[in-house]
C-alpha cells in the first residue's frame, strides 16, 4: 500500500477487530505474540510445571530441563507479561522469588497440557508415520 493511501473500511474494521478479539491470522495483532509465549517449547513446559503448583526459580530450571537460566528467565518474563505467571518476591536475604499460575494462566496451562497430553499419548502413531516418511524431491 502506498504511503498516500489510507487502508479501507475493511480493512479498518480487521484491525479493530483484531484488537478487541484477537486475530492470529492479522500480522500485527498482538495475539500472535501470546501465542509465540504460550506454544514455544520452554513455554509450554514452564505452564505445564506451574500447574502442578508455585515454585522456585531453580526448581523450575530443574523441572524443565535442559532450558538455560537466561531462557527461563526469559519466558517467565512474557508469561508475566501476558498475565500468565505470577511473581512473588519475598523480602529475605537471600532473595527468595516464587512462581505461580494466575487465573487466567491456569486455563491456558490446562489447555496446553491437552495437547501435551495427547502428543504423549499419540507418539507410537507419531513415530509409526515418522518411519514411513519419505521425503518429496524437487
Amino acid at each position: 500500500m502506498s504511503a498516500n493511501k489510507r487502508p479501507g473500511p475493511l480493512a479498518r474494521k480487521m484491525a479493530k477487530l483484531a484488537v478487541e478479539r484477537g486475530n492470529l491470522y492479522v500480522p500485527s495483532c498482538p495475539s500472535r505474540g501470546v501465542l509465540d509465549h504460550v506454544t514455544s517449547r520452554w513455554g509450554v513446559l514452564v505452564l505445564i510445571a506451574l500447574l502442578e503448583g508455585t515454585r522456585r526459580f531453580s526448581e523450575l530450571r530443574r523441572r524443565v530441563a535442559g532450558v538455560s537460566e537466561k531462557m527461563l528467565s526469559q519466558t517467565l518474563q512474557a508469561l508475566e507479561q501476558d498475565g500468565f505467571v505470577r511473581r512473588e518476591v519475598h523480602p529475605v536475604i537471600p532473595p527468595h522469588v516464587d512462581y505461580s499460575l494466575t487465573p487466567l494462566g491456569e486455563e491456558v496451562a490446562a489447555r496446553v497440557e491437552a495437547l501435551a497430553d495427547w502428543i504423549e499419548d499419540s507418539m507410537p502413531r507419531i513415530a509409526a508415520a515418522r518411519a514411513v516418511y519419505t521425503p518429496r524431491k524437487g
